[in-house]
C-alpha cells in the first residue's frame, strides 16, 4: 500500500511541480533558497499527503500547501521576502517582440504586486494563473466573496499605479 501511494504522490508531484516552482519563485531570490523552498514545499506535501481526500483537484491542494509552507517560512525567518528582479531571471520566456511600453508596464506591475502582503500576493498569483474564484477560496481557505473583493480592490490599486 505503500508504495502505491508513494507512486501515486510522485506521479501527481512530477505532473504539477511547476505550481511548486512558480511559487518559489514568486518567494524566494536565489536559485539556493528557491531551492530549499521547493524541498520544503516537497516535504510538507509527502507528508500531508496521505490525508489527501480528493475533495478537490490535486492541484488546488497542492497550491494550498505550498501557499501556506512558502507563507509560515516566512513568518517564521521574520525576515523580508525578496523575489527576483524581471531582468535577473535566469530563463526568458521566448514570446512575441513586446513593445517598450508593454515591458515597462510589466516592470511596474512586477514591482507592485511584490509590496503585497503575502495573502494578496498569492490571491493575485491565482489569479494570474487563471484559477477560478471557487479554487483561489478553496486554496487560501477565504470565502469566494471575500476573494473577489480582495482581488477588485488590487486590480483597482494596480490601476492607479499603473496609470497615475
Amino acid at each position: 500500500m505503500e508504495n502505491h501511494l508513494e507512486h501515486e504522490f510522485v506521479t501527481n508531484l512530477e505532473k504539477h511541480q511547476n505550481i511548486v516552482h512558480k511559487i518559489c519563485r514568486m518567494y524566494t531570490h536565489d536559485r539556493e533558497t528557491h531551492n530549499d523552498l521547493f524541498q520544503e514545499i516537497t516535504i510538507q506535501l509527502w507528508k500531508a499527503y496521505p490525508k489527501f481526500r480528493g475533495d478537490s483537484k490535486f492541484s488546488t491542494w497542492m497550491y494550498r500547501v505550498a501557499l501556506n509552507t512558502a507563507i509560515t517560512l516566512y513568518r517564521k525567518s521574520k525576515k523580508d521576502i525578496r523575489t527576483q528582479d524581471y531582468d535577473d531571471v535566469s530563463f526568458k520566456i521566448k514570446a512575441e517582440v513586446y513593445s517598450d511600453e508593454v515591458e515597462q508596464q510589466l516592470q511596474l506591475m512586477y514591482k507592485a504586486v511584490k509590496e503585497l502582503n503575502d495573502i494578496d500576493k498569492a490571491l493575485v498569483f491565482l489569479y494570474l494563473e487563471d484559477q477560478s474564484y471557487k479554487d483561489i477560496s478553496d486554496t487560501l481557505g477565504i470565502s469566494e466573496v471575500n476573494a473577489r473583493v480582495k482581488m477588485n480592490r488590487i486590480k483597482k490599486s494596480l490601476r492607479n499605479i499603473l496609470n497615475p
